[in-house]
Parts: C-alpha cells; structure tokens; sequence
C-alpha cells in the first residue's frame, strides 16, 4: 500500500511541476522579459497595448511598457529621465528630444499623413465653392482657397446655392487644442506654408502668417486637448456638430479596418493640398530603447502589423494590402507634401497662439 501511495504521490507531483512548467510559460514569462519603458503619442496606444504586438516584442526578450502624452509636451515638460525611449508624433518633437539629449540616431517606422474628414454634401458644396478640386487620383483641399473664405469670416450659410448645410457658423476647420496636441500644430505647419508662400523659418515670417493662422484656431471656440475627441465627435455626431475635422489618415483606415460600422456610408477623407506627414519618430535614451526603435523598423511582422493600424510604413504594399483588402479609397503616393517649421519656429507661433486664449 506504501508502494501503491508513493507512486501517486509520484503522478501527483509529477503533474504539478508539469503544470507549473505550462503556467510559467505564460503566467511568469513577463518576469523574464526585459522591461523596456517609452513615452509615446497617445494615438499609438492602441498599438502598442495589442497583443499581437507584445507578443512580437516578448520573442525578441522585451515587455515594452508606454505611457502617452501629447507630442509637445514629451519635448518639453515630460521627465524622460524615467524612460528608455520616447515616440513623438512629430518630427519636430523628435529633433529637439534628439538635441537635447544628444541621442545618436532616431527611427521614423511610420507616418501618417494630415486629412480632412467630412460628409458627401460638404464636400460638394465645398467643390462648387473650389475648395474640394479633383487631385492626381484623389480628392484635395484647396488651403489657400479655404484661407480666403476664412479670412472673410464666411459663414456656411453664406456660401451660394447651399442648400445641403445651411448652418450659421463659420466656415472652419476643427481642430485640437494648438496648445496641446501634435495635430493642431500640423495644422498650424500647412496653413501657415500656404499664408507665407514657403515655409516659415524667420521671425519676420512668423509675424506676418501670426494674424491670420491665429483666427483659425481661435474662431473655433472651445477646441478639446486629443485628436480622439474630435474626431469622434465627426464618428458619433455627424455633419452637424464637425462638418470638416483635421485627423490623421491613420485614425480612419484604423476605423475601417476595425469593422466596428463607426465609418458610415457619405463619409469621405479630403487631403490637404498641400499637408504634411506626421512623422512618428522614436528617439532612443537608453540602449533597449535603441532596440525597440531597431524593431519598429525592421520586423516583418511589426511593420505589417502597424499597416493594420492604418500607419504608413516604410514598405508600401503593407499598406496597400490593408486598404486593398477593405476596398478603401486611399492614395497609394502623396504629391503635395510639405516639411514642418523646426521646433523652435512652430514652438513660437504655438505659444504666441496661446497668449490669445
């Protein structure tokens, strides 16, 4: 009977180290990743909290852990000294964070391009307005024009023959806070290349676009500090509350290839003529930073799957796959592209914007 009890107690043990072998595996395994911590743009949250994107980085040994903040403030105000790797939205970020830290390189994995989402009647009463022109293979937004109805303070209801939206506010683009957020201070990149006829890159310049890029923002009223909160507004509320919202072509085809039905038939992507891409750039503080950033750049599958989060990778067909494959109308090239202001010449404008608030 001794026999017969030892042997089970044998199975029994036998059978618990197995199982702890299994639940270590995959209860365990983060304790044996190493941990590797970035500062991020909060519009790559969703990417990089996806498992199918931890569990890449977990083969390669590393938990990558994130915290999102707004572009301008992981340049300026945000203690990176607690990080291994930050990941601004924009390349101006980008380079002061290079700058001031004296990091050696950075990586650029994928960008997005600055869009305008709006609704089929908008759009064709913006066209008889010729504000929606007909680009190479996909429809623009003319910004000089669309500068000049602003400039006059139009009202939609004054357009003529608008029948389709005869609303008594101003003829505006929404956008965030320019104080806060990384895609107002795109915004602020195109309209003021387009006020100054090139980019702005000297004081006198700054002065001269100030008055009229500054309306833009300020006439809007209350504008909300995330990218998200507008542009859900235009996905929940319709033409109504947005009829034309800056975002990044990302935050749609992430939409669309979602198939949670939030992008509804009528609703269409303008693109800026000119925009700019905002370039999503990681600069590496530490050496597992670095690694991250080598990842981002180089891993079949991370590459593919930042495609399905709508970002525009450095090999195209990824992104030509997704929006192939969800019969999405995107340009596969971008024409009418402009570079930023450097970091200190749109941080000027910005901060002379917010005194006005």
């Amino acid at each position: 009977m001794k026999r017969t009890l030892g042997i089970g107690l044998a199975v029994v043990l036998l059978v618990g180290v197995v199982t702890a072998v299994v639940l270590g595996q995959g209860g365990d395994e983060p304790a044996r990743l190493q941990t590797v911590r970035g500062v991020i743009g909060s519009e790559k949250l969703a990417f990089f909290a996806d498992q199918r994107v931890r569990d890449v980085f977990a083969k390669h040994g590393l938990l990558v852990q994130v915290d999102p903040a707004g572009s301008r403030q992981i340049a300026t105000t945000v203690g990176l000294d607690a990080y291994d790797f930050a990941f601004p939205s924009s390349a101006p970020a980008a380079e002061k964070i290079q700058r001031d830290r004296k990091a050696a390189r950075t990586y650029a994995p994928f960008s997005s391009p600055m869009v305008v989402a709006t609704f089929d009647p908008v759009a064709e009463l913006l066209a008889k307005a010729g504000v929606v022109k007909s680009g190479p293979g996909y429809p623009t937004f003319d910004v000089r024009a669309y500068l000049d109805l602003a400039a006059k303070g139009t009202r939609w209801d004054q357009l003529p023959g608008n029948t389709s939206y005869p609303a008594r506010k101003n003829l505006l683009v929404t956008t965030t806070d320019p104080r806060d957020s990384n895609s107002a201070a795109m915004y602020l990149a195109i309209t003021s290349f387009v006020a100054n006829g090139g980019v702005v890159s000297s004081p006198d310049a700054e002065a001269k676009v100030l008055p009229s890029v500054s309306r833009l923002f300020l006439d809007q009223g209350y504008t909300q500090s995330s990218t998200e909160g507008p542009f859900e507004d235009y996905l929940s509320a319709g033409m109504g509350k947005t009829p034309l919202v800056l975002a990044y072509e990302a935050q749609y085809v992430d939409r669309v290839v979602r198939g949670d039905s939030s992008v509804q038939p009528g609703m269409r992507l303008l693109y800026p003529a000119p925009t700019v891409l905002s370039k999503h750039t990681l600069v590496p503080l530490r050496e597992s930073g670095d690694r991250v950033g080598q990842l981002l750049s180089t891993d079949a599958e991370l590459v593919r799957l930042a495609a399905t989060f709508g970002f525009r990778t450095a090999d195209p067909r990824h992104f030509a796959d997704v929006v192939k494959e969800k019969n999405l109308t995107v340009p596969q090239t971008i024409v009418d592209v402009v570079e930023p202001p450097a970091h200190e010449t749109l941080e000027r404008m910005l901060e002379a914007i917010a005194k006005q608030y």
